[in-house]
């Protein structure tokens, strides 16, 4: 079984891309019903930077590689697969999960103690 052509495989990249800037507006949306709470998603080509209050999540893209930071100094890296997830150092997980955790984590109200 030959692999696909470089270019379809960027193709693919750019749509889940795409897809995951998706899930993290409507995760970030759901999550925010109850509290009356809204985010910002911006896409780029090579860029996702999710806003809520003073907590952001930043992703950058360069091919597979995705790469993550948070407001508070935490990273990590990613790789999107050709099936559609993401791969990391704790194994691989679909794209939904990981949109959902994210703005799970960034929604989530804390109080202003906590926040410190």
């Amino acid at each position: 079984m030959s692999s696909p052509p470089v270019h379809t495989l960027e193709q693919a990249y750019v749509e889940f891309w795409v897809s995951l800037a998706s899930l993290l507006r409507s995760y970030t949306a759901a999550h925010g019903l109850h509290g009356n709470r809204q985010a910002t998603v911006e896409l780029g080509e090579e860029r996702i930077l999710v806003r809520h209050g003073d907590d952001w999540l930043e992703l950058t893209r360069n091919d597979a590689k995705v790469n993550w930071q948070r407001e508070d100094g935490k990273t990590g890296m990613l790789e999107l697969t050709e099936a559609g997830t993401l791969r990391g150092e704790a194994g691989e997980e679909e794209m939904d999960m990981a949109a959902e955790r994210w703005a799970r984590d960034l929604m989530r109200e804390l109080p202003q103690e906590l926040k410190r």
